[in-house]
């Protein structure tokens, strides 16, 4: 299988935000990024977006943001994430292990949109749950297995 890398990593403490980038992470199983605040019993722990993704539309809109402005936890570069299904795994670092639970989201008026014009997520995020946790950090390994 193609590896990737992971790009950055980003967290907010509460929702409807946007994340902060951090160096590194604590994921926890069935839980998902520690001081996230979309982490609980639920099946959006933790959302991925292509970092290549991230950059045309960067390019289409003319607008410059920084990692975790379109409320991502991790950008992904060098994955095709488009290919990737429900059900789908991705291996973070040496032990994360993420289930991708949906693709896209209900597009309502987050505080992406207003603040950009544009959201990533409704269309290509990839929502997820922690099957294994462990610590990631920005250019570890990522794959689809």
């Amino acid at each position: 299988m193609p590896k990737g890398a992971i790009y950055s990593i980003a967290v907010s403490p509460e929702r409807g935000q946007l994340k902060k980038e951090v160096p590194e992470a604590e994921v926890i199983e069935n839980y998902g990024i520690k001081n996230d605040g979309h982490a609980g019993s639920w099946g959006r722990q933790v959302t991925c977006l292509s970092r290549e993704s991230v950059l045309a539309a960067l390019k289409e809109h003319n607008i410059d943001i920084a990692p975790g402005d379109f409320a991502e936890n991790i950008q992904i570069t060098g994955l095709d994430l488009s290919s990737v299904k429900p059900g789908a795994r991705l291996k973070l670092g040496d032990s994360v292990v993420l289930e991708v639970t949906q693709i896209g989201k209900e597009d309502h008026p987050s505080i992406v949109t207003k603040t950009f014009g544009i959201s990533l997520l409704p269309g290509e995020g990839l929502f997820c749950r922690v099957l294994c946790g462990g610590v990631i950090k920005k250019g570890d390994p990522a794959e689809i297995i």
